[in-house]
């Protein structure tokens, strides 16, 4: 017997920046961004080259690595600020500066325009299962749904460009943060078909208001804007299924769900890590202390200045002794690989599923501004220190391999089979098919 538990100890969402992560001409397609006009002015031209500037300076002061990866930061600037004479519009402008910052080839560093009036909703969702990408998630009543694009349907071309894994976050930066697009072409192979077919779908756009919170900007950007960040839970038997969405939420939250609903209640605790793309170190540090026996180190950071160790300070007589599943993705980014990685170099754990998507530095997000009457808000993410684990090495571009990896088809994705968590209850001797697994976390959309 199985039963869903529910919780509401989930705090509040902060916005911040922490991307799930083409190699596109980032200046081709740059849609309606607020601020700046179409057709470009020679004022708006001098803002894009302020803008340049200050982003140019906030990596060079900040940026954990202080020869760039051997970029000549103010050479490409001056490359930069050429391309910025010659733009057209004020989008591709902005798509200029976006370039600038990507030549660091950081998956945590990041240029944010000012925000847009319109907000866009693609209503599905897609991600890298093993070397392929599918569409994973479909929202009802979507252009989507009614277009016939479909949940196990592999994608083969977006806007004429193949998706890769190795690719896909940029598809995802590309498409909300700097060019949102109200319709989107597909090419796709539905399950059980030969010939790939073409889709157009439309997307579903919202009039608003820009923001004035500088906040605002650093939000988690995904292509799934309203992914649901709720905790969850299932308990199979002696087996505790958790479902954690996100790493942004306190400390106190993580202890009171381990104390109130996890410890000395289960033998198995399987920790659901699947599309979690990080968030807080302290909330990291304090999910790996209930795990020890002893105060354990859990990684190195490598910066400008000597940094502390991430640690795990053991909880003591309420560590968890059971035996620990976590299960991991290709939208598992970050704290999720840390922590999966920790647990299997202390041989704590097993970890069960698809490699992770190998972006893992630290970083924290430096809103800017610009502007007397009218100002300006924009800003950036940016890697502060690489984080290596006491194995020596680091797990950005790498990921965590799973000890037992299990890749689901797009027939399983199709048909709502979860064949990586019927594995992993496999594994603590519980018995649950891949189709009664594909019911415990259903899909939730927001409105």
């Amino acid at each position: 017997m199985f039963s869903l538990l529910s919780n509401n100890i989930y705090l509040k969402l902060i916005k911040l920046i922490k991307l799930n992560h083409f190699a596109l001409c980032l200046m081709v397609f740059f849609l309606f961004v607020p601020t700046f006009s179409q057709n470009i002015t020679s004022f708006e031209r001098g803002q894009l080259k302020d803008m340049l500037n200050a982003v140019k300076k906030a990596i060079k002061d900040n940026y954990y690595d202080t020869t760039y990866h051997g970029l000549d930061l103010d050479a490409l600037g001056k490359v930069t600020e050429e391309k910025l004479n010659k733009a057209t519009t004020g989008g591709q402008g902005l798509g200029i500066i976006a370039q600038f910052v990507m030549e660091l080839n950081d998956s945590h560093t990041r240029f944010y325009p000012p925000d847009r009036v319109t907000k866009f909703e693609y209503g599905w969702r897609i991600q890298a299962i093993g070397d392929k990408c599918f569409i994973t998630a479909i929202k009802p009543d979507s252009d989507a749904e009614k277009k016939g694009l479909k949940i196990g349907d592999e994608v083969l071309a977006i806007e004429g460009f193949r998706p890769t894994r190795k690719e896909l976050w940029k598809i995802n930066y590309y498409y909300n943060i700097l060019s949102p697009r109200t319709a989107i072409n597909f090419r796709v192979l539905s399950p059980g078909e030969t010939e790939p077919h073409e889709l157009n779908i439309v997307t579903k756009t919202t009039a608003g208001k820009a923001t004035l919170d500088v906040n605002d900007l650093f939000r988690m950007y995904e292509f799934s804007q309203d992914r649901d960040v709720e905790n969850k839970f299932a308990k199979i038997n002696n087996t505790i299924v958790w479902k954690l969405p996100s790493f942004i939420i306190q400390p106190i939250a993580i202890s009171e769900i381990m104390r109130n609903y996890i410890l000395n209640k289960y033998s198995n605790l399987i920790l659901d890590l699947r599309d979690n793309s990080g968030g807080y170190v302290v909330t990291l540090e304090e999910l790996a202390s209930y795990f020890v026996e002893k105060d354990t180190k859990i990684a190195d950071l490598k910066g400008r200045i000597p940094m502390p160790p991430q640690m795990a300070k053991t909880k003591g007589d309420s560590v968890f002794k059971g035996r620990v599943i976590v299960l991991l993705n290709s939208g598992s980014a970050s704290a999720s690989e840390i922590f999966a990685r920790f647990l299997q170099i202390n041989e704590r754990g097993v970890v069960v599923g698809d490699r992770s998507s190998g972006a893992v530095m630290q970083s924290r997000g430096f809103p800017m501004e610009m502007g007397g009457d009218k100002i300006t808000r924009y800003g950036m993410n940016m890697t502060n220190a690489d984080v290596i684990m006491t194995d020596g090495n680091s797990l950005e571009r790498v990921g965590v391999m799973p000890q037992l990896q299990v890749i689901p088809t797009g027939e399983d994705l199709a048909k709502q089979r979860d064949v990586v968590l019927s594995a992993a209850l496999e594994l603590v001797d519980e018995k649950v098919s891949p189709e009664e697994a594909g019911k415990l976390f259903p899909i939730k959309w927001k409105d």
